[in-house]
């Protein structure tokens, strides 16, 4: 009775007032106008018209579901390294892991406690020389400094140094004296978690002649797996638990950071590593079987024991190849060439180091690198067999000829002819074993010798 006494213009007034409160209501639902500060709103009313990317992005975000404004991120203390006075506020416009931890603690502690965090460390390293000396400091600034990171520096009015910033790297060391840079990871403004779950977000710094972490993972078997079934990895989900959110493939933060049944997600992405493969002679980390428990919990998700433990064992077998081999005695003999006087100390300034250096610092890591994430082509053509083609080809010929002939016998004598594996490049083959490949091949390839 009551539809039939209103009439038509009354029904559609109700049905507009409706729509508009619907219409605010979604609003909030996105960015929570009403509750976001004063600030915030400020903040936003600026950057609509300046920079509206930011404001876009950050409405699409899960901190503005929570009513985590512009301002909640960005604020400052007058007196603090990276406060500047911006239109009436005292903001910095560095956010670092130390304002992300007033909310992230468990996240901010571990990434500070990560290799991640001490990535900047290269700037003592012969890498920076490298980029510093050999190459300038323009090429370090957009180059290096980018993924590891550098100290960043604060103007008097407040605002970056351009020479230190633009700034995103892993381990920056920011104003404030925390290291690390959040936003390396999870892109600005929106944070999205889909983002950081995808290998292409480690693929920025992962990659190259010396650490191709991204191209061995796309040539293995988890890669390819990847790119067929990315449509199946669920990476939207708020809780992503290997096993039970997807099945399909692993990424990189499933084996480094995700959570499984048994362990729960970690912002310290060598937790699981067992091996530190960077140096020229691998070394096993501190508690090495803790960490490799929880990689081999990981692994459990879709391999069964065997399968892991030859993994493992056929991983570690390259690794020892490439120490003891190769790695180990060029270091002897590069340090006694040194200690004789026939090198100088300083880096760079003998061939010998520049064989070396590749030796072990892109050859080697490569080789290792790909037998730690199943990628066979890099652990041999483009790893062990460049290791073993420039020592032999390169680096043995360079050490004979800084040596002089009677300390390259002695140098031959002590540290190759103990090994069985280098005595046919020190003596020779036999007649016995020149035939026995000979008649492989004949066996092989139907009558064809060896070329």
């Amino acid at each position: 009775m009551f539809w039939k006494r209103v009439s038509v213009s009354t029904v559609l007034a109700i049905f507009g007032a409706t729509l508009i409160l619907y219409s605010a209501s979604g609003e909030a639902a996105k960015a929570k106008g009403g509750a976001i500060s004063r600030e915030g709103k400020a903040c936003i009313g600026c950057h609509e018209a300046k920079s509206p990317s930011f404001v876009k992005e950050w409405r699409l975000s899960r901190h503005a579901s929570k009513d985590v404004d512009c301002y909640g991120c960005h604020k400052a203390k007058k007196g603090e390294p990276d406060a500047m006075d911006h239109n009436g506020f005292t903001i910095a416009i560095l956010v670092t892991p130390k304002d992300c931890g007033q909310c992230h603690p468990k996240e901010e502690k571990e990434m500070t406690g990560s290799h991640h965090a001490k990535a900047a460390d290269i700037l003592n390293s012969a890498d920076n020389y490298l980029g510093e000396v050999v190459g300038g400091p323009e090429v370090v600034a957009v180059g290096c400094r980018q993924c590891h990171g550098s100290n960043v520096k604060v103007l008097a009015n407040g605002k970056l140094d351009t020479d230190s910033w633009p700034n995103t790297g892993i381990g920056r060391i920011n104003p404030d004296g925390s290291k690390g840079s959040c936003s390396a990871c999870h892109a600005r403004h929106y944070f999205s978690k889909a983002q950081v779950r995808e290998p292409e977000i480690c693929g920025k710094c992962h990659l190259g002649p010396d650490h191709p972490q991204i191209e061995v993972y796309q040539e293995s078997k988890h890669g390819i797996l990847y790119e067929s079934f990315k449509d199946r990895m669920n990476m939207n989900k708020d809780k992503w638990v290997v096993g039970k959110d997807y099945t399909a493939a692993p990424t990189c933060a499933t084996c480094h950071m995700s959570a499984t049944p048994n362990q729960p997600v970690t912002h310290d992405v060598g937790a699981r590593i067992s091996w530190t493969l960077r140096p020229p002679i691998s070394k096993k980390l501190e508690n090495a079987e803790q960490r490799r428990d929880s990689m081999k919990d990981v692994c459990g998700s879709c391999h069964s024991d065997p399968f892991i433990t030859g993994f493992y064992k056929q991983f570690d077998n390259l690794v020892n190849l490439y120490d003891e081999k190769f790695a180990k005695p060029a270091t002897a003999i590069r340090t006694e060439l040194i200690d004789k006087g026939k090198l100088t100390k300083a880096n760079f300034d003998d061939k010998l180091d520049w064989i070396y250096w590749e030796l072990w610092h892109h050859e080697g890591r490569r080789a290792r690198h790909g037998a730690a994430m199943s990628g066979p082509d890099y652990a041999w053509w483009h790893g062990l067999y460049e290791v073993a083609k420039h020592f032999y080809t390169e680096f043995m010929p360079e050490v004979q000829r800084a040596a002089g002939p009677e300390l390259y016998k002695e140098i031959v004598k002590k540290h190759l002819d103990s090994d069985v594996r280098h005595q046919w490049f020190t003596k020779g083959m036999s007649k016995e074993q020149l035939d026995n490949i000979q008649k492989f091949y004949k066996e092989r390839y139907g009558g064809a010798t060896a070329k």
